[in-house]
């Protein structure tokens, strides 16, 4: 399998992996442009574009967008990320050219009709109120915001109610024009595929695109602090989360095995210990997660009001255990999980197009596999102890906790547990 990668004289990139075997491709554009490139009055604007691409073009109604895919038995969706927003398709090889016009033309050509825009105003607005409605994601919007307040970074990607209501045609064009310029796009493509082919059809498609303006995202400053809502719900929903390294630093890949080994799968430090030896919850775990210059190794469980107390007072535990006895064992098994998500991963020629496209947006250039395999197994235990160390000195941390919380220990008391 070779990857290849092409520029356009407008700065419309091109990444495609062929992978022998198959029959199908998956295909997409990936935009550089997500909820961090939203000013307040914009905040989610990124999505809000996302969901009017699909509701017709200067070619084709929204009916017509979904058969032409269907007919030949593909399918196409869409995404919305903080840095980037995501329009793809799966399909069988014969039908490629078909599925990049479609793409095409929904990315480049939304009519924005007014009738339209109403109508998807309201799925949003009950898209919101279903996040709203479920603990264990509104959770995680309300620890961004802690983490990052009063930035692009920390508000919520779907918006709030009050901008959706009221965003209109020309709030969706004009971001449009600001942030969809042919630099910041990426077509990626994996699976079975004609190259020359694809290559032809995105010139013709994307090739006459005039360069955009280039826009700067506001840095990232991590704040942390606490957000308790008390409600009564059957379970405390509890995250907490430290600053960890961007996605360029090599350190990412201590802090991945870090979160990993910590509460990354049901062997983990924190699922042993919590939940199968006392039971204190049903879901708990780790994680770490990376943006263009920060990010963020979080943790969250689920659990009564009665015993929050002692499992948030074990994670504080457990997390400065680990600077001090991560075994070499935990440290293995961690490099092993994440090499052979990353291997499994990529037999999907959806998950393989996706990284492509990641990858060249890092970095400019898709690194070999063997390259970040040597970066995850350079992960050694001392490595891991060091960065555990780091976390358990007492710096800055985000907290949210949700539902009967009023007997809940507050941040400032679990950061004291962790640096004594």
């Amino acid at each position: 399998m070779t990857v290849e990668l092409h520029t356009l004289s407008n700065g419309f990139r091109i990444v495609t992996e062929q992978m022998p075997g198959l029959k199908s491709t998956a295909l997409g554009i990936w935009v550089m442009a997500g909820g961090r490139h939203e000013r307040a009055d914009q905040n989610g604007i990124a999505h809000f574009l996302e969901h009017m691409a699909f509701k017709g073009t200067r070619r084709r109604s929204a009916l017509q967008i979904a058969e032409e895919i269907e007919d030949v038995g593909g399918y196409i969706n869409a995404y919305t990320s903080r840095e980037m927003t995501a329009y793809f398709a799966r399909i069988l090889q014969d039908d490629v050219t078909l599925a990049m016009d479609v793409i095409s033309d929904i990315v480049l050509n939304p009519v924005f009709d007014r009738t339209e825009i109403e109508v998807e105003r309201g799925v949003i607005l009950q898209e919101i109120g279903q996040v709203l409605d479920t603990p264990d994601d509104v959770v995680f919007d309300w620890l961004q915001e802690v983490a990052y307040p009063e930035q692009a970074l920390g508000r919520t990607i779907l918006g709030p109610t009050e901008r959706v209501s009221n965003f209109n045609r020309a709030d969706l064009s004009g971001f449009v024009a600001e942030h969809y310029g042919p630099e910041k796009m990426i077509l990626s493509v994996a699976g079975a595929f004609d190259p020359a082919k694809v290559l032809a059809d995105a010139e013709r498609l994307y090739g006459h695109l005039p360069r955009g303006r280039g826009d700067l995202i506001e840095p990232a400053r991590f704040r942390g602090g606490e957000r308790r809502e008390i409600k009564p719900l059957e379970q405390v929903h509890f995250a907490l989360a430290f600053e960890t390294p961007n996605y360029r630093d090599d350190e990412i890949y201590t802090a991945q095995v870090y979160s990993s080994a910590l509460g990354g799968g049901m062997s983990s430090r924190l699922f042993q210990e919590i939940r199968e030896k006392r039971g204190l919850c049903y879901t708990i775990f780790a994680q770490t997660g990376a943006y263009a210059d920060t990010g963020l190794t979080t943790i969250y469980a689920g659990t009564s009001a009665d015993q929050i107390g002692a499992l948030a007072g074990i994670t504080m535990d457990e997390m400065k255990r680990a600077a001090d006895d991560m075994s070499d064992a935990e440290v293995a098994r961690a490099r092993a999980q994440m090499k052979a998500g990353m291997l499994m991963g990529l037999e999907s020629p959806s998950s393989r197009a996706e990284r492509l496209a990641r990858l060249v947006s890092i970095w400019g250039r898709v690194p070999a596999l063997d390259e970040v395999v040597a970066r995850i197994d350079a992960v050694t235990t001392e490595k891991v102890r060091a960065f555990a160390a780091g976390i358990a000195s007492g710096g800055q941390a985000a907290m949210t906790i949700y539902g009967p919380v009023s007997d809940a220990p507050h941040l400032e008391q679990l950061q004291e547990r962790l640096a004594a």
